[in-house]
């Protein structure tokens, strides 16, 4: 099986998670400067900084349905080579 895998190939579905990725990482640190100024105790963010926190769970879906989208491709080759 090795042989057929390259090093550095990209599959189906592997942008995907890399920019599910980048989203979820900026809906974290939005999130934590969001929740900063309840802790030092200034003045809240306007409504739309906590908008922007919904990022991460948009960058959650879009990662996973990347690593579905990888997981479909991968069951179609392997009917196709065993049929």
């Amino acid at each position: 099986m090795r042989d057929k895998t390259q090093a550095n190939s990209s599959g189906p579905g592997d942008g995907m998670v890399r920019i599910g990725a980048i989203v979820f990482f900026v809906g974290a640190v939005a999130t934590l400067v969001t929740v900063a100024p309840l802790f030092l105790g200034t003045d809240p963010f306007p409504p739309v900084a906590y908008a922007v926190c919904m990022l991460m769970g948009v960058g959650f879906l879009v990662a996973a349905a990347g690593v579905l989208r990888g997981i479909a491709v991968q069951r179609r080759q392997a009917r196709s080579a065993a049929g």
